[in-house]
């Protein structure tokens, strides 16, 4: 069977699986190249930069490659450094601000590749269920067809439980993979924050 005559056969439920595939590849694809770009330098080369720059007291330079660096823990140690002179709480506390302000912006649309993965082979159920249920109705109807009917009719069914797998799978890999580069940016954005308050106490001493 073609691709085109899997959908007839799966009725509406294979429609709506396949928007679900559709925005979820369109969610995969976007994430995965926005964390590409935001993954331009490691941490620790990046603290190294910085560390050399402000013990050569250019904290103008510092700020400069925190800008061109395009990462979520630059954002975050830019807000600290720019309120250079400012008390350690304020410092703190503005990073603190920017670490959710980022992990907001990574967060963005992996709940709907989430809810994708979780719901997809329910949605596959239902129009295997609704499916099954059109079979029975059929040799209800005509009164004869014999089991080669009802299992022809059950294993047009499956379909829509094959198509949900199909597209809740890649959705649930992607959603933990997603998730699992997300904490490592979390835990990138914490240690420089406890790095660059080491570095201004240090300083100030």
């Amino acid at each position: 069977m073609t691709l085109w005559q899997l959908i007839q056969v799966g009725g509406v439920t294979m429609y709506v699986l396949l928007f679900c595939s559709v925005l979820s590849l369109a969610v995969i694809f976007e994430r995965f190249f926005y964390f590409k770009k935001r993954s331009t330098i490691k941490r620790v080369e990046f603290m190294t930069r910085i560390k050399k720059e402000l013990e050569k007291g250019n904290l103008n330079r510092t700020l400069e490659i925190c800008d061109i660096v395009n990462t979520p823990f630059s954002a975050v140690v830019y807000s600290g450094l720019k309120l250079h002179g400012h008390s350690d709480i304020v410092i703190a506390n503005t990073m603190e601000r920017e670490i959710a302000i980022e992990t907001t912006k990574l967060e963005r649309y992996t709940s709907i590749i989430g809810t994708i993965g979780s719901t997809a082979v329910y949605i596959g159920l239902f129009g295997t269920v609704l499916g099954i249920i059109r079979a029975f109705r059929d040799i209800a109807t005509v009164g004869t067809g014999g089991i080669s009917v009802v299992i022809n009719g059950i294993s047009e069914a499956l379909v829509c439980t094959a198509a949900g797998l199909s597209v809740a799978v890649p959705a649930v890999i992607a959603y933990n993979y997603f998730i699992k580069k997300i904490d490592i940016f979390v835990t990138d954005m914490e240690l420089c924050v406890s790095e660059v308050m080491d570095l201004i106490t240090a300083k100030n001493s």
